[in-house]
């Protein structure tokens, strides 16, 4: 198994790069969107945890920014009715942290937002992976956005206090600070509920 890739970054795209190592051999590894975010301009170095699936008829390598993340990925591949392409979008799509979080936390309404992720599969896959992920405490940080700081994380905190899912609570709170002009902790906690309350 090719469990890592070192080398010099040739060309990159949104979902695949080509890497060369220093003995001269040059690999496409498929990346999800929190590696594609995150690499240098071609010509620097990269190291990606990488895993190969093979297939009848290919022998593909997908890149990761750690092993936390590559074990997710993983166990996405061990669920009823994923393959590589969907796991792969599920990981660009919410990011490491946040798809845990998701099936942790029954949040069938993240997991679903994901193009080709309908009800049904979201079940399976609280099903199939809440104990899984619960046991191992797999919580991949690569691919998450930042929390937001300061007043953020304390309306954060609050709005999970309130009783709203995590996931919910910060993307509204990023969403508001993204607006700017959010005022103190308890102006941002009122205009992130807003926000919340119009969806």
């Amino acid at each position: 198994m090719i469990a890592r890739i070192t080398g010099t970054l040739l060309a990159a795209d949104i979902d695949r790069v080509e890497i060369q190592t220093a003995g001269g051999v040059a690999y496409t590894v498929h990346i999800p969107l929190s590696v594609a975010e995150s690499l240098p301009r071609p010509g620097g170095a990269v190291e990606l945890h990488t895993a190969l699936v093979v297939r009848e008829d290919s022998w593909t390598l997908f890149g990761f920014a750690s092993s936390g993340e590559r074990a997710l990925f993983q166990r996405l591949m061990g669920t009823t009715g994923v393959g590589p392409a969907l796991a792969m979008n599920l990981l660009s799509a919410l990011g490491g942290e946040r798809l845990v979080r998701a099936v942790q936390e029954h949040d069938l309404a993240t997991l679903t937002r994901v193009p080709r992720v309908g009800k049904k599969l979201a079940e399976r896959l609280v099903l199939e992976l809440r104990d899984k992920l619960g046991a191992s405490g797999e919580l991949p940080v690569a691919g998450r956005a930042p929390a937001p700081a300061g007043p953020g994380t304390d309306a954060v905190r609050a709005l999970v206090a309130l009783g709203y899912q995590a996931s919910e609570a910060e993307k509204a709170v990023m969403a508001t600070l993204e607006e700017g002009s959010a005022g103190d902790t308890a102006e941002l906690i009122r205009r992130a509920l807003t926000r919340i309350a119009k969806r």
